[in-house]
């Protein structure tokens, strides 16, 4: 972490923040507002919340840069754990909080220096992490899949060519193992779900749409443990699109605790929720695949984290109240 001070000169007076520090730190101005919005920018020793803020000439702007010589910084919260690594793959127990990689969309509007300025993701931190090469380096490594940044859990990483393609030809077949367990609210159901699903389900949501058009989607749910207006469930992929267990489950009628997005019927209100849960409740618990380098079968748990751990007990207690 660095801090960049600047003092706004006469000509400069009357613009706005964001342009005014996109020239000066070279950045988009996309990638300021973004520093705004994080509370990074302060104008006369006060946070800066508006990027549109006109500027007085005199004025003392100071700017927090998180990643100031290129580095990833580890970010707030539980780091991540390297469950396994080889030559060929790491698998690592992502935290939730943290973005998987980045978008191509935003790598495209940032741009590589911007992109310094951007909150790490896991692809960023994992490198240093991992052995390095024989020259003493971080070899970069292969994202073939995604977490959502509130989903915990385990994701692999391809360290060559080779196993990007390798592991990415078994995500597309669907031939990979992915069990997820998630808490829900209401008394949810076991059962096959099966759906296809599209990018507007009518609502400006992704959601199931007729059969046969978008992504065919199927689910396995299994109940866990049964916690009074609550459920620990067990949902097993047979297909691995976009969201599709929250979206399966909230169509089901059992939105996961702290989904804000697939909690509602087409056009209906919010199941409503008073869990507590400050995240989706969703982690990724196991992960198997066929290792790119022998074509044998491997398997990886991840116990739940500790704030679904703390959501469990505090549910168990409300249910056994």
């Amino acid at each position: 972490m660095s801090t960049r001070t600047f003092v706004v000169e006469d000509r400069s007076a009357g613009q706005a923040v964001a342009a005014w520090l996109a020239d000066r730190l070279r950045l988009t101005r996309a990638a300021v507002v973004r520093l705004v919005r994080e509370q990074r920018v302060r104008v006369a020793g006060a946070p800066c919340l508006d990027p549109e803020r006109r500027l007085h000439a005199g004025q003392r702007v100071e700017v927090r840069l998180p990643q100031p010589n290129g580095t990833p910084s580890q970010p707030a919260g539980p780091a991540p754990r390297v469950v396994h690594v080889d030559d060929q793959v790491a698998v690592v127990d992502k935290p939730p909080g943290l973005t998987t990689m980045r978008h191509a969309e935003e790598v495209a509007e940032h741009g590589p220096r911007a992109r310094r300025f951007l909150p790490p993701t896991l692809a960023d931190l994992l490198p240093p992490l991992l052995p390095p090469s024989r020259r003493g380096r971080p070899l970069p490594v292969r994202a073939v899949h995604r977490l959502d940044k509130e989903t915990s859990g385990l994701v692999v990483f391809a360290r060559t060519p080779e196993a990007e393609s390798c592991l990415g030809r078994q995500f597309r077949a669907h031939t990979t193992e992915r069990l997820y367990l998630a808490v829900v609210r209401g008394r949810a159901r076991e059962g096959r779900i099966e759906s296809w699903l599209v990018d507007d389900r009518g609502d400006g949501r992704r959601g199931s749409g007729p059969p046969g058009q978008g992504q065919h989607a199927v689910t396995h749910v299994r109940v866990v443990e049964e916690l009074g207006d609550f459920t620990l469930v067990e949902c097993r992929l047979e297909t691995g699109r976009t969201h599709q267990v929250r979206i399966h489950l909230g169509e089901a009628g059992t939105p996961l605790c702290g989904e804000r997005v697939y909690d509602r019927p087409v056009h209906g209100r919010p199941v409503p929720d008073d869990s507590g849960a400050k995240r989706v409740a969703l982690h990724a618990a196991m992960l198997g695949f066929d290792h790119p380098a022998d074509g044998r079968r491997v398997r990886w748990t991840a116990p739940l984290p500790e704030d679904m751990e703390e959501l469990l007990r505090r549910l168990r207690r409300r249910a056994s109240g």
